[in-house]
């Protein structure tokens, strides 16, 4: 039987990320999944049916890091694409950052993540393998504006 390469989703995916800065760092993961496999960036994933915003953002963040956090706000939301090897878009997801106040626990990889890290955010223009848009989102979550 010949391999079919998956269809392409036909909607948007809604899905959280949950941005923690503190002491001038940002809490990231390197994700295991698609999109962004092997890159760093924030703690996040689908929302619930029923589940706010906010409460996905602390739910995400505390199963892929151990780390507990009050959510506060949303802040921002980009599109990512999860795309075939020919530019065939296969997922489309609408990432709304939530800014999260950081409560307890330090990072440990867990659930989608490979490894988790606090980041200078002061270093990440600099930094390799972060998933587009990353540094420009904790600049401007570390601002509070």
């Amino acid at each position: 039987m010949p391999h079919i390469p998956p269809a392409p989703q036909t909607r948007p995916i809604p899905a959280v990320l949950a941005v923690v800065i503190r002491d001038g760092q940002a809490l990231l993961i390197q994700r295991a999944n698609p999109p962004d496999a092997g890159l760093w960036g924030f703690p996040g994933g689908k929302l619930e049916f029923g589940e706010t915003l906010l409460a996905a953002a602390e739910r995400e963040l505390l199963e892929e890091t151990g780390v507990r956090a009050i959510a506060r706000r949303v802040f921002t939301a980009l599109d990512a694409y999860d795309r075939r090897p020919d530019g065939v878009i296969l997922q489309h997801f609408a990432l709304i950052a939530v800014q999260c106040d950081w409560q307890s626990g330090e990072p440990v990889a867990a659930d989608d993540a490979l490894d988790a890290r606090w980041m200078p955010v002061n270093q990440m223009d600099r930094a390799r393998n972060l998933s587009l848009d990353v540094a420009r989102v904790a600049q401007h979550a570390a601002r509070g504006v």
